[in-house]
């Protein structure tokens, strides 16, 4: 359910003319059991639109060209980033909306496992919906690995099976057989679909089976989608967006 304590005319209007996406995402929202509140019909549009964002990362990121490997075998531009023994530093001197960006020009120069891929997208995310200026300040000195992530980027995990798109969710593997393949992170995208780094875009019973043939020789215990999913915090970021 969709609360506005202070609706605006104006972007009220602007809610009547959502793209199909974008209609999908406030659908979801509105129709949850979970309760949405805004303070303002603004901060309700720029969670659209950043979730939208989210899911438009991720398809990027799918066609950019960057590998799927554990951090043994990972890599990342060297022009931008440092490898450290927590993940990959920015170098000083660089700007953080180019190093993001460099990801999905130059994707054959980088490689990294899912979790590390749902925090790019987020990155990327919110780098396409605030000012350029506020990005760069808000995450100079960036680190990135698995979940390591600026304080500023705002992720929220929650416990629940009501997922929006442009939400994270986990499946998990028990009975891995490497490590890596211990389950998959991935955006929801939608109309039942979901995008996770190493698999690709699938149902949730594609991502379970596709997991199931990378168990340990003779497992029976499936994975499965954990209920819980991780977001980010749209009302903190709202106040550098783009407007």
């Amino acid at each position: 359910m969709i609360i506005i304590r202070f609706p605006d005319v104006a972007s009220g209007q602007t809610l009547q003319n959502l793209s199909g996406k974008q209609k999908e995402i406030y659908d979801q929202l509105d129709n949850s059991l979970t309760m949405f509140e805004y303070d303002t019909t603004f901060q309700l549009l720029f969670e659209i639109k950043l979730r939208e964002n989210v899911i438009e990362a991720a398809l990027r990121l799918k066609d950019s060209g960057a590998a799927f490997t554990s951090f043994k075998y990972s890599k990342f531009n060297p022009i931008y980033w440092t490898k450290v023994p927590s993940g990959y530093l920015l170098k000083p001197n660089v700007i953080p909306s180019e190093a993001i960006t460099d990801i999905y020009e130059n994707g054959q120069e980088y490689a990294f496992e899912c979790s590390t891929a749902m925090v790019i997208i987020f990155y990327k995310a919110v780098l396409d919906s605030i000012r350029l200026s506020d990005f760069n300040y808000l995450f100079r000195g960036l680190l990135v690995w698995n979940w390591n992530y600026d304080p500023d980027l705002a992720i929220i995990t929650l416990e629940g099976s009501e997922f929006i798109p442009g939400d994270v969710v986990y499946f998990m593997n028990p009975d891995f057989d490497k490590p890596i393949w211990r389950g998959e992170n991935a955006v929801v995208l939608g109309n039942g679909l979901y995008y996770g780094h190493g698999i690709g875009i699938g149902t949730a019973e594609e991502m379970i089976n596709a997991l199931n043939t990378l168990r340990k020789k003779g497992s029976t215990t499936s994975a499965f989608m954990l209920q819980q999913h991780s977001r980010l915090n749209f009302k903190y970021l709202s106040q550098f967006s783009k407007r």
